[in-house]
């Protein structure tokens, strides 16, 4: 089992006890630091080619996914992925859309929707989640049909 040590910089535990990383892509990874073995690169352009298995949502800075279909199945992937791998999820300052991002995967561990912003903020970067359309989103993503996971609500 690959795991996360929650003591690094970016590491927010949910609920469920699973270990995500949260990342800014403009600072480079520390020294030393364990790659993750899954990462989702949420950018508006394609990203660079990692070492390590990948997707890429189409997501624009300060924007909201191109394709919310595809951005529930992924990021319902690496919350499934994140209860035995090092899931890494991130963005160019690592803030608003990674923010997003890990408020939704909060969503599909049982955070309600209405909270999961807050949890983020508490427990990733106080800064999280930057815009109200993206705050609306984690809203909604609680009560969009098929969520799939354990305990989202509207």
């Amino acid at each position: 089992m690959e795991r996360w040590d929650e003591r690094d910089a970016g590491v927010l535990r949910l609920p469920s006890g699973r270990l995500v990383r949260g990342r800014g892509l403009r600072r480079p990874r520390e020294p030393g630091a364990p790659s993750p073995s899954y990462g989702v690169y949420l950018l508006g352009r394609q990203p660079p080619a990692v070492d390590w298995e990948s997707r890429w949502l189409r997501w624009p800075d300060f924007r909201l996914p191109a394709d919310p279909a595809a951005a529930r199945a992924v990021l319902t992937e690496a919350w499934e992925r994140a209860a035995g791998e090092r899931v890494e999820i991130a963005c160019g300052g690592g803030r608003g859309r990674t923010g997003t991002a890990l408020a939704c995967l909060a969503v599909l561990d049982g955070v309600p929707a209405k909270e999961a912003v807050a949890y983020v903020r508490r427990h990733y970067d106080r800064h999280a989640v930057e815009t109200p359309w993206q705050r609306r989103y984690v809203r909604r993503f609680g009560g969009t049909a098929g969520s799939g996971a354990a305990g989202a609500e509207a």
